[in-house]
């Protein structure tokens, strides 16, 4: 039995448990989704501020807000944060990533593309005592990879389909001439490494190089890329062999209004790894 002396001691430190201040790298479709949760109210984490490529829109973004939030320049969205979530354009990874690192802070990115092609913020974040939270995003599975890769994992593929005017805008498809409007049918336009599927499309395929992260690296994962006419959303299976366990999984993500590259289950997902920081049950490893 506790006694009233313990009792009141414990209730002491949790009042006096400090809350984390959270600033958010990107403000798009998934930076604002954050945060307008953050504004709603997260137990023990505090929006203190976020950048963007536009200071203005982000401002008017923010007009909504309860609390009053700063819109700041990159260089500056680890001054008062202890928390960085990083959403930001993989152009621009390094001026978000940088800053924070340099002062030994939390980071909880969705960019796993850009990990891969910056290992060595990963080198200076060991040196400097910062923490890199790469969130799941929409990978289902991720707990099992990760588990898996105790043991021995033999094989990852990953086949994703795609309606073909989702890669219209792609720089990759342009320069090889692939007519995006004229596929009437099922179509192979790639076939490699994970490594290479985030060369080619590095704001599009996060959860390839968060699958490869998660599992035998970005070299042998193997990835298909299909545009297919009789698609609606983003398809994605993932078959997993390994020494202890055999899985398939498939995942159509709901795509934001506007924002159909990016579903609302990224978000979720980031929400769900910041409540973690500062949660006393944590579910999942």
């Amino acid at each position: 039995m506790t006694s009233p002396a313990l009792e009141l001691l414990g209730a002491r430190e949790q009042r006096t448990r400090p809350v984390l201040g959270v600033a958010i790298a990107g403000f798009g479709s998934i930076g604002r989704l954050v945060g307008r949760h953050l504004d709603e109210g997260l137990a023990g984490l505090r929006l203190v501020s976020v950048s963007a490529a536009d200071l203005d829109r982000a401002r008017e973004n923010l007009r909504p807000f309860r609390t009053r939030v700063d819109a700041v320049p990159l260089e500056r969205i680890a001054d008062r944060a202890d928390v960085i979530v990083d959403c930001a354009h993989p152009q621009v990874f390094r001026n978000a990533m940088i800053p924070a690192i340099e002062r030994g802070r939390t980071i909880v990115t969705v960019n796993s593309t850009s990990l891969l092609e910056h290992p060595d913020v990963i080198d200076r974040a060991e040196r400097t005592g910062a923490r890199i939270i790469l969130a799941s995003g929409s990978v289902l599975g991720f707990d099992a990879m990760r588990a898996a890769r105790i043991g021995v994992i033999n094989s990852v593929r990953m086949v994703t389909r795609k309606p073909p005017l989702s890669l219209a805008h792609s720089s990759w498809v342009r320069e090889r001439g692939i007519d995006v409007h004229a596929i009437v049918q099922a179509t192979k336009i790639f076939e490699g490494s994970a490594r290479e599927a985030a060369r080619a499309f590095p704001d599009k395929f996060n959860l390839a190089a968060s699958v490869a992260l998660a599992s035998i690296g970005p070299d042998r994962v193997a990835i298909e890329i299909w545009l297919d006419p009789a698609v609606e959303r983003n398809v994605h299976r993932i078959a997993v062999d390994a020494d202890s366990t055999r899985f398939e999984m498939e995942i159509q993500n709901v795509p934001n209004p506007g924002h159909e590259g990016t579903g609302p289950l990224t978000a979720y997902s980031v929400i769900a790894a910041l409540k973690d920081l500062t949660a006393t049950l944590r579910v999942g490893t």
